[in-house]
């Protein structure tokens, strides 16, 4: 079995084993990060102890200079989080209908043979972006050509720059929406939530903006990433591809392996409602400590050798969707297409050859992580 020995980055190690805890400013405000896997699968399952129920300030750095209302159903706490999920888990599971598995399957054919049949290809905005934003389309079922515009807003579109609002044009956009969808209703996103009731009540337009945005915000970055992560691997490791081929029933496994060590998200908050030792570290009430995922993924406690890649990894208790109540709804979306591209990739792909490759760093004040590529080119060589 092909695995890449040369030692995954791993900015934490010595901060996971010397206390588990690290603490990192951002954009002025200390934070403690957990480091270590089931301190964080603890953390993430005590809502009470760590509250998610901090509009903006789930994600770090906090985001008020990047949307106006509180995304749902990840800014809240059970119960409130459970009946809000509910809302939405039936269109985040339309990824098991094989209507829109055989649409996935189309749509990644389609852009692969299109790659095939180039001398080379930019991944990251050539191929992962409109792959991403066409599959999107079909989770919220709604027509293929909304697509074009979604492209158009570029890779990082939540990204906080000056504190600008730079996801203006995502509210406006997503305000036009639900107008359209009041005034004629159909059977997409939009139209549901607006016919959609909380505890007995309609939604407000703020609930359905804070649905919208999360459904847009969580699974962009990700998808985009992990797609090209998972491709810039295959091009450096031909083996993995060749191992792949020989059995595509190893894709499974391998595909959770490139969800552990390509993790696009490092970490994500949750605020102490009151003074709270983690580690050792007292966190005085209303501030806030991070989960730290990529570090969790990488905790040799978890995982044999955790900064291998091994594609027939089992078990992979991984964290790259959470854990506890708010385990991520895209999940079996994200996992759909990763799959599928594997999959197609062995049946339609002698060789990935990499041409330029310009990494994409996580610059913080006391850690550089890697996080995948700003430009990846490559040339596909057809079977």
């Amino acid at each position: 079995m092909p695995g890449d020995t040369s030692p995954l980055p791993d900015p934490f190690r010595e901060a996971r084993n010397r206390s588990g805890v690290l603490e990192c400013p951002f954009h002025g405000e200390k934070i403690h990060m957990v480091l270590r896997h089931e301190d964080v699968r603890q953390a993430a399952k005590d809502w009470q102890t760590f509250s998610s129920d901090v509009p903006f300030r789930v994600p770090i750095p906090s985001e008020e200079d990047v949307r106006s209302m509180r995304q749902l159903p990840i800014e809240t706490n059970p119960p409130e989080h459970t009946d809000y999920r509910a809302i939405v888990e039936p269109f985040f599971q339309r990824a098991k209908d094989p209507a829109m598995i055989a649409q996935v399957e189309a749509l990644i054919g389609k852009w692969l043979a299109d790659a095939l049949g180039r001398p080379s290809i930019e991944l990251v905005h050539g191929f992962a972006l409109p792959v991403q934003s066409h599959a999107l389309t079909y989770l919220l079922n709604v027509p293929e050509s909304e697509a074009e515009t979604w492209i158009g807003w570029g890779i990082h579109v939540f990204r906080v720059t000056g504190g600008l609002k730079k996801g203006i044009a995502l509210e406006d956009y997503l305000h036009a929406q639900f107008d359209r969808a009041v005034a004629d209703p159909g059977e997409d996103f939009f139209s549901a939530l607006t016919q959609a009731t909380y505890r007995g009540r309609p939604l407000t337009r703020e609930e359905m903006m804070g649905f919208a945005n999360l459904a847009f915000a969580g699974g962009r970055d990700t998808i985009i990433h992990t797609i090209t992560c998972a491709l810039g691997y295959l091009g450096q490791h031909p083996e993995a591809l060749e191992y792949l081929r020989e059995d595509p029933k190893r894709i499974t496994l391998a595909s959770e392996e490139f969800f552990r060590v390509f993790m696009p998200l490092t970490h994500i908050g949750r605020v102490c409602p009151v003074d709270t030792e983690v580690n050792g570290v007292t966190v005085k009430g209303g501030e806030r400590i991070s989960l730290c995922w990529a570090s969790a993924n990488l905790d040799e406690r978890a995982f044999p050798s955790p900064d291998e890649v091994r594609l027939d990894r089992k078990p992979n208790p991984h964290l790259s969707f959470g854990f506890g109540p708010h385990l991520c709804l895209g999940a079996p979306h994200a996992r759909l297409i990763l799959r599928t591209l594997l999959r197609l990739c062995c049946e339609r792909v002698k060789r990935i050859t990499v041409l330029e490759a310009e990494e994409r760093i996580e610059h913080e004040a006391v850690y550089d992580r890697p996080l995948g590529y700003e430009v990846l080119k490559v040339a596909f060589t057809p079977l």
